[in-house]
């Protein structure tokens, strides 16, 4: 079964370099809209959703929940960075799954790269040696070269929503000493 993350939630905002991953706010709001509402990151994952159907049914402060991170650049929201319990049943069982959406303009930049890796590494404090999976369609190039990149390996490939899926694990990094 899928579910929240078992962490204290809300996080201090996770810094990097040119981002910070923090929970979402008011602010937000139009940003996750966007989000949804975008036909180039509704390719990647199943389609996206009307805009006036998402305007109408958007909380005020939308994607208040744990595991969500804002990724946010110079105070504007570009994407989001998701974690969430895993279903048992699945071969990439247990531990969490790692999600990743940005706005296209946030795309080709390493935003993906840099806010995954940290959210990771917060991860592996807060809940050393859990395992993570991820999964993306095969045919979103830039989503398996991350994949790669961040050390997931190869499960499985299964057809789900029309497409060839990409499922993949990550070994847990236990501290040594």
């Amino acid at each position: 079964m899928t579910g929240p993350l078992p962490v204290t939630w809300p996080p201090a905002p996770v810094r990097t370099a040119r981002l910070v991953l923090r929970t979402s706010e008011a602010r937000d709001r139009a940003a996750f809209v966007e989000l949804f509402a975008s036909p180039e990151v509704g390719t990647h994952i199943g389609g996206s959703r009307p805009r006036e159907e998402l305007e109408g049914a958007m909380p005020e402060v939308p994607g208040r929940r744990p595991g969500l991170f804002v990724v946010d650049l110079g105070g504007a929201m570009i994407g989001v960075i998701t974690l969430d319990r895993r279903d048992a049943e699945r071969p990439e069982a247990g531990g969490v799954e790692l999600g990743f959406m940005l706005l296209p303009e946030a795309w080709g930049h390493g935003y993906a790269a840099e806010a995954c890796a940290a959210v990771l590494d917060w991860l592996a404090g807060e809940r050393p040696g859990e395992p993570v999976a991820l999964r993306t369609r095969t045919a979103n190039d830039r989503a398996m070269r991350l994949a790669a990149k961040l050390g997931f390996t190869e499960v499985e490939r299964f057809e789900e929503y029309g497409a060839e899926q990409w499922s993949g694990v990550r070994s847990p990094v236990v501290p040594s000493g």
